[in-house]
């Protein structure tokens, strides 16, 4: 009985969790959706006016690209230089990998050396 309670508990906790996430990635299309509307219009707009001269106006997209992709880079190169060392988790990744050797070694498979 009790055994019961728990898979049906886990179940319904499973399909709570997918549905939430459904929900964010429906949210993140939106979004991203909602955005190229509005880029799109905007140049579609500026295509329309003479604000811009026409010439420039064509090269817009090819230029928000560019721009898209030096930000990327940027992120990237910031999130690189943030990245957090953590010596602790080291010694403990060193400790599973001569664990591992270890068995390994029990079992009869060559592992190489240090």
């Amino acid at each position: 009985m009790p055994l019961r309670f728990f898979h049906s508990f886990y179940r319904r906790r499973s399909q709570r969790i997918s549905l939430q996430s459904t929900k964010i990635q429906m949210k993140q299309i939106v979004k991203i959706l909602t955005i190229v509307f509005g880029v799109s219009a905007l140049w579609i707009g500026l295509l329309q006016t003479s604000v811009v001269p026409e010439n420039y106006t064509w090269l817009l997209p090819l230029y928000l690209i560019v721009s898209l992709g030096c930000y990327g880079l940027l992120m990237v190169g910031v999130g690189l230089m943030k990245f957090p060392t953590c010596p602790q988790e080291a010694v403990y990744l060193q400790q599973d990998v001569r664990e591992a050797k270890e068995l390994l070694q029990k079992k009869g498979v060559d592992v190489g050396s240090d």
